[in-house]
Formats: structure tokens, sequence, C-alpha cells
């Protein structure tokens, strides 16, 4: 007697199997039919399934208002069931499996566990090793045309940019050439710390794309295994096998068929290709189709390997060079490299540390009443052609531009790269400055002169990118930044000043006389301040 399971596929629920040995089931929205999918698209009496005389599984129409589908067709009168066939009510889908018990009872006792697991390895050197000789011709002929469709995935998958375009050629072969796959789903190990994600989804019947997508059909847990111990699962019913024993995903989610393979190349296993599938194990002398299907899907999924890991690659490049874009904003190209090749940005961030660093600010005398007179495009290109001078000299000597602060330059030395001699260096830039300024002006660059006081102290901040989800800023905070603010205020045009920290820290503290001890706003100590001993240039004051 011919047995009928229907899997039942409603959306945002696991899935259920509805076993029929024998009479009638009516499917309706009504709550007296047998299968109620209380659904608006589902009519009141939707569809039948029953048994003829002879025993087959029949499916009729009951005047429904939006018809039944099977396989995709709108069916006109009663039809024969077949093994494997898909009903689609509304929006519901139902699988049909098919079995008689006497073959039913062989399939649960031949296979001790109902599932084939096997080296991934084992079967791509299966795959490439094949006889086609000792094949029969209808063998030959499948294995053939599957070595064909491998020839030509691998076409078109070099040739694929994006994710979406290596996903669509896989599972258009994959639905063509391997009946008992439903759905299809490719995982990634997209961040490289062996967390998959799902990158990409498709069902062989047009279903609600959001639900394909949910992830409810797809077992975690065997697709973990097959991603830790590079292994190919193929499963009949993984809720029967005693090797899931114990795996609450596959019971929640009512997982039952699935085949599951690696993606991997040279050693490295980057994702998972995971169908959902209405699987049987086939007996005798049709066992060896098992391993075939297996091997070729698994083979299928090196390809895809490689085409994942170029995208991978070139997703990976192409962070980087946002990271690079941003960090140049702040770093010389150098220390971007440094900070690159070390791996010290996360997620395109700079954890915020404590850093033992030279802070620098350098802003234009008189700048608000030299604004007065200007328009605000001249204003804008005096300051563009300023900065552009006076930060070659920050990042010559391996500083880090914090912010323009209107006319000022914060800049400091020291992190995010340690840097012993951060004292030295930005006195040199601070002087570097001092000197260019002297020459532009010296070259009338400006209708007017500028003048720049420069401040310098050292000591412990906090250094790092700050701010929301929406800006983040790389900069630094703290007491010794506050009391460089400070100082700037005291400084004398074309000069510059350096506290007591910075002074005790020059390899040769040259040029620098003591002005004394001074007191600042929100520092509770005197502090020693040195100044340097320029010449100070001739300067036409403005009119």
């Amino acid at each position: 007697m011919a047995e009928l399971k229907l899997r039942i596929h409603v959306e945002g629920s696991p899935e259920r199997l509805l076993n029929l040995t024998h009479g009638e089931l009516v499917v309706g929205r009504l709550p007296e039919c047998d299968l109620c999918l209380p659904f608006s698209e589902v009519s009141r009496h939707h569809s039948r399934i029953y048994q003829d005389r002879d025993g087959h599984w029949m499916i009729e129409d009951l005047g429904s208002t939006n018809g039944t589908v099977v396989n995709q067709l709108l069916i006109q009168e009663p039809q024969a069931l077949q093994n494997n066939d898909a009903i689609q009510i509304g929006n519901t889908f139902l699988m049909a499996h098919i079995s008689h018990s006497v073959t039913a009872k062989r399939t649960q006792t031949a296979s001790g566990g109902r599932t084939i697991l096997r080296s991934a390895e084992e079967l791509q050197q299966q795959w490439l090793q094949m006889d086609l000789t000792d094949e029969t011709f209808t063998t030959q002929q499948r294995m053939i045309a599957r070595l064909q469709y491998l020839v030509e995935i691998s076409k078109g998958l070099s040739s694929a940019e994006s994710i979406d375009a290596i996903f669509e050629k896989v599972q258009t072969i994959i639905f063509k050439e391997l009946n008992e796959i439903q759905r299809l789903a490719l995982l990634v190990d997209v961040e490289g710390n062996g967390t998959l994600r799902l990158v990409d989804a498709a069902a062989r019947y047009a279903v609600n794309p959001s639900e394909t997508h949910s992830q409810s059909w797809i077992s975690r847990s065997i697709c973990k295994r097959v991603f830790d111990e590079k292994v190919a699962i193929k499963t009949v019913d993984a809720q029967e096998d005693q090797r899931f024993e114990g795996e609450n995903s596959i019971l929640a989610k009512g997982i039952r068929g699935a085949l599951a393979v690696p993606l991997w190349d040279k050693n490295q296993v980057v994702g998972v290709l995971y169908a959902d599938a209405s699987l049987r194990l086939k007996q005798s002398v049709d066992a060896a189709e098992d391993e075939e299907d297996l091997s070729f899907f698994s083979t299928l999924a090196n390809l895809v390997a490689y085409s994942v890991q170029r995208w991978l690659l070139r997703r990976k490049l192409q962070g980087e060079e946002r990271i690079r874009q941003q960090l140049e904003r702040y770093h010389s190209p150098a220390v971007v490299q440094q900070l690159i090749s070390v791996g010290a940005v996360d997620h395109g961030r700079i954890k915020p540390i404590e850093a033992d660093i030279s802070i620098i600010f350098a802003d234009i005398v008189g700048f608000s009443a030299m604004s007065e007179r200007m328009t605000p495009t001249q204003i804008a290109q005096m300051l563009d052609r300023f900065f552009e001078e006076m930060l070659q000299f920050v990042f010559a000597m391996g500083g880090t531009l914090d912010k323009f602060i209107g006319d000022c330059i914060m800049a400091f030395f020291g992190a995010p790269e340690p840097q012993e001699d951060h004292a030295d260096r930005a006195v040199r830039a601070a002087l570097g400055m001092l000197k260019r300024l002297d020459q532009l002006n010296a070259a009338h660059t400006w209708e007017h002169p500028l003048e720049l006081h420069v401040a310098i102290n050292s000591g412990k901040a906090v250094v790092g990118d700050v701010g929301s989800s929406q800006r983040v800023d790389y900069t630094v905070l703290g007491a010794t930044v506050n009391l460089a603010s400070r100082m700037e205020g005291i400084c004398p045009p074309c000069e510059c000043v350096i506290s007591g920290d910075t002074y005790h820290r020059l390899s040769k503290p040259e040029g620098f006389f003591l002005l004394g001890d001074r007191t600042f706003k929100g520092i509770d100590r005197p502090v020693p301040v040195y100044q340097t001993r320029r010449r100070k240039p001739t300067i036409h004051k403005p009119l």
C-alpha cells in the first residue's frame, strides 16, 4: 500500500510532516478542514487529496479562488501525485513523498543512520578520478553532462564580480541537475572569525523571498559541523539520525532532509553550501548514485569556494581602501600602512588606548580681526594654502592630525604607533612650520603676512576613535591636551613655547630659555614654560 507523507512549509512556522496511509485530506481555511490553513489567499474548501480505487494518491481543486498549483502548473482536473511533487496552496507549500510500506521498512533497516557523511577531500578525488568506462550508458550520459556543467560554471564564475552573480550561476545548475533540492543557501565566513553569515538563498518554486532568507529552514548545527570538520553531509531524516541527537535547532525547525558541503580551497574553508531537500537513500546497485550526487555537489562547491575567496579578497581590499582614505585624513601614508599591516584597525575604527604623546597647537595670530576684512572665499583660499604648507611638517615627522579648529592646527606625536622621540619630532615640526611661514611671508604669498602661535606639551593621553555610530573622530583626550591648549595663549607671535615635561624629554634641549612657572585655568599646579630664541621676523602690520 502506498503511503503519502506531506511536508508542510508555512511562512514563519517550523516545517510539519503529515502521514497519510488511506482516506482523504481536505485542505482549506475553515477550522473543520483536515488541514486548516487560515490565510486569506486560501479558500474555505480549497483542495482535496485522496486515494483512488487503485491506491493512487490524487489531488483535485475544489473550485478555489486562487487555484491549486502542482509543480508550478495550475491543475484543471484531478491529477495523480508523483513522488517529490510540489503543491502550492496560496503561500503554503506541500512536498509529496510517496512510498510503499515494504520499501520504507527496507530503507529504514538498511541505513543505520539514514545519513551519508564523507570527507570533502575524498569526495573531490573520487569525482576527479572517476572512470566512465565502467559505468552504464545512462550513468555515463549523466556524468558527462555534469562534467560539462562544471566546465560551464567554471567559466562563468571566473567572470562573476558580485556574490549575487556567483550564486545565480550556481543555483541554476543545481536546481536543474539535482531534482531533490528545494531550497539552496550560501553561507560565508565573511569576517574570517568562523561565524557563518547567510549571504544569499533561493527556492526552486516561487515563495515569499523573506521566508527563504529567514534561515528558519537552515540547520546551524549541520553547517557548523560541515565547516569545522570539512565534511560533506547528506541526510534523509536528521531528526531520526543519532549523530544529530540533541541538536535543538534541528528539532525546533522541523529540519529533515538536508545536503551540506564545505566551500574550501587550499585547505581553507570559507563557507558552506546548504540545501533543503526531499531526499531518499537508494538501495543496492543504485546506492552509488547517492555518493555521486554528494560528490558532484561537493565538487561544485569547490569551484564556488574559489570565486567566494576572490570576492572576500576584493571586499577586504575595498574595505582597506575605505579605511586608508579615512585614516589618511589624520596620518601620514607610512603610519596608515603600518596600522593596516599590523591589524590595529578594527572594523575601520582604532580602539582608544592610553599613550605617551606630545601634542601641538598652532594657530594664526589675530585671525578673527583679519577675517573681518576678507570674503568667505578669500578666507577659505588662505586657510587651504596655510594648512597645506604647515601639515607637511607634521606628516614628515610621523605626526597625526587631530583636527582643524578654525584657523588652528591640532596635531600629536607618539600615537597610534609609539615614538620614543615624540617630543623631538613635535619640536622639529613646530620649528619647521615657523621657518616655512617666514619664507611664505617673504614671498608675499598672502596680502598681509601671517604670524603663528605654537605650543607643545607632553604626557599621557587617551588616543583613539571617539564618537557615535553616525560620526567618529580620531582624537586625543585628557589633561595633557588641555594644558597645551592653554599654553598656546601665552605664546608670543612667531615663537614656540613648550612645557617642562616636553623640555626634559628632548634629546638636545637647545634653543629654548625658561620663561618661568606659569599658572593656567583648570590646572592646579604651576607649570614651567620654555620659549624659543628665534629671530623675530619683520612684520608689516595690517592697515
